[in-house]
């Protein structure tokens, strides 16, 4: 595999990572602090098992971290920068939703000026 076809991959499964809205979540909140699985659970109102899985995914994708603490873990970001990164395609949907908006919107004025 060259290099190129490596960072390809690294690329997608950061991808892959962020492709559910609970996992978006889970990075949201711990872009606040570092948390364990029940507070997070707890914030998100989201089962501890189902939490836990995200988690996993998310930790495998390289960005969550879990660190020990008692018998607690606490998980944190890896790289505040995926915050940044979730907040560009934030902007980026935005502008798309509002474009299909003013689209819907000149559509049905078109349409009700043809009746």
């Amino acid at each position: 595999m060259t290099l190129k076809e490596e960072v390809y991959r690294l690329h997608a499964n950061v991808c892959s990572g962020i492709a559910d809205p609970k996992r978006i979540l889970i990075l949201y909140k711990l872009a606040e602090y570092p948390t364990n699985v029940s507070e997070l659970a707890e914030a998100l109102e989201t089962p501890q098992p189902t939490v836990s899985r995200h988690l996993k995914i998310l930790r495998d994708c390289g960005l969550v971290a879990a660190t020990r603490d008692g018998k607690a873990m606490i998980y944190s970001l890896i790289d505040r920068r995926i915050i940044k990164a979730l907040d560009l395609l934030r902007a980026v949907l935005a502008e798309s939703l509002e474009s299909k908006s003013e689209l819907a919107k000149t559509a049905t004025k078109a349409m009700n000026t043809d009746i």
